[in-house]
Order: C-alpha cells, then structure tokens, then sequence
C-alpha cells in the first residue's frame, strides 16, 4: 500500500521510506535557518558512479519533479518545526528503510546514511552496490 503526502502544491504525492533522525532532521531546519531558506528540500539521490558502483547524494532542491516521492519530519527546532525529504523515482529502491542520521563528535562528523540495501560497500565507505 502506497502512502501519499500533500506538498505546498496540495498536490498528492507517494510517500518514500527514507527515515531521517531527530539529529538529522535538526541539522537539515538548522542549515536551511542558516541559508534564510524556507522553500527548499533535502534531496536524497542515489547515483552510478564510485568504486563499488553507487554513490550518495544530498543537497537542498527546491524543485519537486514529476515521480518523486516526499516525507515531512518533524525537527524540534524552533525556527522550523518540519523539513521534507525527497527521493527521485529511480532512488527509492536503493533507499528504501534507509535512516540518515548525523552526528557532531570527535570521532565522527557529518550525515551518515545506514542503508539496509547495500550488499557492500568500498574501503573508503563513499560507494555501495
């Protein structure tokens, strides 16, 4: 069964199953708060290239094309209480029960993406297949 959820379009769209963290989703409204930006997304790709074969996309769009799946998430983030992902029609596959997370310590810094599709990935964990 397909989900579906209304944009600022009132246009219905499907719904992906990319999960975005509570840290995540903070860091995406904090970003865009920074930006002065309120009408973009954060778009989620997967794309060919990469030792292993794929590799991972995030940027702020602030297109919604035709196919792409979306999902609002709450951030707890005073200045922006959601912010939506969007996963292009060839993407969501591969994404799927993905949960993008990011974290802000001495050991790591930045998104990290835990994706239960991914057979394997190279050495310097960029690329997937």
């Amino acid at each position: 069964m397909s989900q579906t959820t209304l944009t600022d379009q009132t246009t219905a769209v499907p719904e992906h199953e990319v999960l975005l963290t509570e840290a995540a989703a903070a860091k995406v409204a904090a970003l865009l708060t920074q930006e002065g930006r309120d009408d973009l997304r954060l778009r989620v790709a997967v794309q060919p290239g990469g030792c292993s074969g794929l590799v991972y996309q995030l940027y702020f769009d602030e297109r919604l094309l035709d196919g792409d799946a979306v999902r609002s998430f709450e951030t707890g983030f005073d200045e922006m209480s959601t912010v939506e992902v969007v996963v292009d029609r060839m993407s969501v596959p591969y994404l799927s029960g993905a949960t993008i997370d990011f974290a802000d310590s001495i050991e790591k810094q930045g998104f990290t993406i835990d994706n239960p599709n991914a057979s394997g990935s190279c050495a310097c964990g960029e690329s997937f297949h």
